[in-house]
Order: structure tokens, then sequence, then C-alpha cells
């Protein structure tokens, strides 16, 4: 069953409803890409007019899970993730529709693969691009996940 946008913004209400109500929703995944949006709006502001450093990462984790999800339902194991640090970037305020992407799914294939082979936990630092209407980059978030196959 591959994962759809729809498929994940439904996710997205029942599972996160925080971050479907502050707007978070995917807008394109495939085998090497996920892209997440998220709208500037009274929600999900702080105080300075612009969105609260939370929202963004919400939207750049939600890219980066999204594609660690596709790609261990492609792998058909059984592999538990989770995220085991992270930092971020903000260069400009963020305000109208911010873009998120995440263009690392040949870097998840191998390290599933390896985790796989060896048995063993595997982590895999994972990039978040969030961008502005205008192109320009917001904030960028960096995402280490850890994957290691069940038993």
């Amino acid at each position: 069953m591959a994962l759809t946008p729809a498929k994940l913004n439904t996710y997205t209400m029942f599972k996160l409803p925080v971050a479907f109500f502050c707007g978070v929703r995917t807008k394109h995944i495939d085998n090497e890409k996920c892209i997440v949006g998220v709208k500037f709006k009274w929600i999900n502001q702080n105080p300075f007019k612009s969105m609260f450093w939370a929202v963004q990462g919400m939207a750049a984790e939600f890219s980066t899970g999204a594609l660690m999800i596709s790609k261990i339902q492609e792998s058909g194991k059984r592999v538990s993730m989770l995220v085991t640090s992270n930092n971020a970037t903000f260069t400009k305020k963020a305000t109208g529709k911010i873009r998120f992407t995440c263009n690392d799914g040949k870097a998840i294939d191998e390290v599933l693969k390896k985790a796989i082979e060896t048995g063993e936990g595997q982590t895999l630092w994972m990039q978040s691009v969030g961008v502005n209407e205008d192109d320009v980059v917001v904030s960028t978030f960096n995402f280490e996940w850890s994957v290691k196959v069940k038993s």
C-alpha cells in the first residue's frame, strides 16, 4: 500500500491533531522526496507576527518521518523509528505559505538495508528545508533518525 498525501493528511488529522489544526499538510511524496506545506495563520503565529518555530518543526519533521514510514512499509519488515536528535537554523521570518522538502529517500534505502542485513540499529541524519512562496529559505531542520528491525 503506497502512501499518498491524502492518506498522510488523514493520519495527521487523527493521530497528530495539533499539527493538523496548525495547518500541516502533505503535498507530495514519492520514492525520493516528501513535501509538506503549512500556511502562516493566527493559530500558528508567534508574538513577532511570523510562524512559531515549533509549527515549522512539525512540518519539517513530518516531511522526514513520512518518507521514512514509506520506505519501512516498502521493505516489508517491522522496523522501529525514533528521532534521537535535531537542530534547526532560521534565516528569515516565516510568513505566507511555507514548503518543507526532504530529499533523503536514497539515504533511507541504504540505512534500512544495513539495518535489515545486520540486525543492528542504525542512525541517519535527514534534512528538511523550508522555503516561502518566493523560494527563499526560511529555515532548515536536521533530524537524526534511529531505525532498528524489530525481533
